[in-house]
This record gives C-alpha cells, structure tokens and sequence, in this order.
C-alpha cells in the first residue's frame, strides 16, 4: 500500500473541500469592503466639491462609513488651492508686467485641514462656521483611503503561499476632482 499516496489525496481533498471554499469567501469579503469604502469616498468627496466646504460632522460620516467594513485605513487628504500670480520679466519692477498671469497650486494636506475640523483648544460646537474647512471654487480636492490592516484574505494567501507578504494593502482608492461650488 502507498501511504505517501494516500495522504497525498487526503491533503489535496482537504484542500478543495474546505480551505479553497473558505478562501474564497474571504475575498468576497474583500470586494465587498472595497465597494463599500469606494461608494464611502466618492459621496465624501462628491459633497465637498459640490458644497465647497468639510464639516466635522461630514468628516465624521465618512470615517464612520469606512469603519463599517472592518478595516483600518489611512486616509490622505489633499486640497490644492488655485492661485493666479501676475508675470513679470523684472520681479522687482512693477512697470515689467507681461500683461499675464500664471496659474500655480497652493497644496495642503492632512496635517493642515484635521485642525481646522478639530481644533484642540476650542470649546466651539461641531456645527460652528469657523470649524468648517473652506474651498475656493476651481480648487482640487482629493481623498486616497487604503487598509492598514490585513484583511482575512491577505492572511489566507499568506498561508496558502507560505509566506509573509509585505504589503497589508488590498483597499486603494484614489478619488477627487475640482470644487464646483461654494455652498457656504
């Protein structure tokens, strides 16, 4: 009788029968999660471009909407603020005007729009107007959410591979475009 064989057959069939299924919905999971964190971003962003503006209370329904996938994420954000700055040949002489303007972006990111949103030393209401962080219209606003944890798939195929993958990321969502109005 060949041993080897037979538990050959019986890994292979545990294999199929039950890892294989398991895996599988592991990755429903994942696209589950990432259509879920997509249609999050995109009506987070599609609403401060139209109203030109992030409240707290937006900002906090976005991060609730992304937390009901499980997941941990990074959340990146970007405001780039349109500037039109005159041409000159001589800087120092205002007669040297070229009769021209240069269009150039001002960014500013996280680190800049989170205190505004949420100052540390202020005892103002969340629907107070000086805690909403304010666009121009014609600027670009932009939001990338990825995971930082990783997800049941991510360790499912680190098992099935026997190894450890470096990257934890498996939600990516890049999503923005141009402030088209200020509702404020």
């Amino acid at each position: 009788m060949n041993y080897f064989g037979k538990i050959f057959v019986v890994i292979v069939a545990a294999l199929l029968l039950f890892i294989w299924p398991v895996s599988e919905v592991f990755e429903r999971q994942d696209d589950i999660a990432h259509l879920t964190a997509y249609k999050a971003v995109t009506t987070f962003v599609d609403a401060v471009r139209n109203k030109g503006y992030i409240s707290p209370q937006m900002y906090n329904d976005f991060v609730l909407e992304l937390s009901k996938t499980g997941n941990v994420y990074d959340i990146e954000l970007e405001h780039q603020h349109k500037r039109y700055n005159p041409v000159y040949s001589d800087p120092a002489n205002p007669g040297t005007f070229q009769n021209t303007f240069k269009v150039d972006y001002e960014a500013f990111y996280r680190n800049q729009i989170m205190p505004i949103l949420f100052p540390s030393d202020s005892t103002a209401a969340k629907t107070d107007e000086s805690r909403k962080y304010k666009f121009t219209e014609g600027d670009y606003f932009a939001v990338v959410v990825k995971n930082k944890n990783k997800t049941n798939a991510g360790q499912m195929r680190d098992f099935l591979n026997g190894g450890i993958s470096s990257d934890n990321t498996r939600i990516y969502i890049p999503y923005g475009g141009m402030v088209t109005n200020e509702d404020y």
